[in-house]
């Protein structure tokens, strides 16, 4: 077998009624004739959305495929034994011009009775946000169903909801269950389990692009929501220059993140996991075993296990996201 190395994919853009066109100004990516761009898909494990390796000898091959070649060289033995061929996160850029809708995700036992799917945990990393840019995240009380569904059939559910300022740098951790909806003017990075389940509860009288209002799940959503999710889960950790942070710690996925402006040595040799870098500013040049691979800021690559250790240089000062999944 030929030598492993880091990993680039192909994006998968998506075109949405709320998106814009910051992902392919600001972060490189290629919309061609797609004008109203709301996610790129920047690595995918989805059954209809494989992601495709797009460098070295790999390019061309979807990411269960080199899975099921390496194994765990791609993604650490205890990945392996718990995940098989599926890798277990989905990472995305997000756009909102406009609100998202208001939706909650089912968890794991939820989503595996109903849709044989794992259930969906994320973090939002917020990029830009415009002036009174908000993060709609849980209730601002306790509330019972029934105050749940009279809202509902009275229109006023967002005077239940708590809302957040976002500013870039914020982080927003969403256990499944719990109630949210990106508002408008903001850009994101999403880290979640590989999962596409999602329970559109509200969607502010919008219409999609065929003029007629997009499907409610409201009765699948109702035994999905946590009533007792409340109050801010926002999460603010400023990065301090050269020095790894963490920002979030599940039983999903680890989240930390780097800014740096010199050399960088990474050991990953107690971390029996894959790592993500996701390059959110800047530009760096990855080292290893007298190989090297240039990152750019829109860029996401993979690091297979196998690599244990690691020399980032920056061209200038960079920041990255660096995401594995706990042993």
């Amino acid at each position: 077998m030929s030598e492993l190395y880091p990993l680039k994919f192909k994006p998968v853009l998506k075109e949405k009624i709320w998106g814009g066109r910051s992902l392919a100004d600001h972060y490189g990516k290629d919309a061609g004739s797609l004008k109203n761009i709301g996610e790129s898909w920047e690595l995918s494990a989805v059954s209809d959305n494989l992601s495709v390796v797009s460098n070295g000898f790999l390019a061309g091959n979807n990411i269960e495929e080199i899975i099921e070649v390496y194994m765990s060289d791609i993604v650490g033995e205890s990945v392996y034994d718990k995940f098989g061929c599926e890798f277990p996160l989905l990472i995305k850029f997000v756009e909102a011009r406009e609100v998202l809708s208001v939706q909650v995700h089912p968890g794991n036992e939820m989503a595996r009775e109903r849709h044989n799917a794992y259930g969906k945990t994320e973090m939002w990393y917020i990029l830009e946000s415009e002036e009174g840019a908000r993060i709609y995240t849980g209730f601002s009380k306790p509330v019972s169903r029934y105050d749940y569904i009279n809202a509902l059939e009275n229109n006023s559910l967002p005077g239940l909801l708590n809302m957040e300022d976002a500013r870039a740098g914020d982080v927003f951790f969403t256990p499944a269950g719990r109630i949210h909806a990106i508002g408008a003017g903001i850009v994101l990075v999403e880290i979640q389990q590989t999962s596409d389940i999602t329970y559109r509860i509200y969607d502010w009288g919008r219409t999609g692009f065929d003029g007629m209002p997009r499907e409610l799940h409201t009765d699948l959503a109702l035994d999905a929501i946590d009533f007792t999710a409340v109050g801010s889960n926002k999460i603010r950790i400023g990065p301090e220059e050269n020095k790894t942070r963490i920002l979030v710690k599940s039983e999903f996925f680890n989240t930390n993140i780097l800014r740096f402006n010199g050399q960088v040595e990474k050991d990953y040799n107690l971390i029996d996991s894959f790592i993500i870098y996701i390059c959110t500013e800047g530009r760096f040049l990855i080292r290893w075993d007298n190989n090297s691979e240039m990152v750019t800021k829109g860029e996401t690559v993979l690091i297979p296990a196998a690599i244990r250790e690691i020399i980032l240089l920056p061209e200038k000062e960079t920041t990255i996201l660096e995401v594995y999944t706990p042993a």
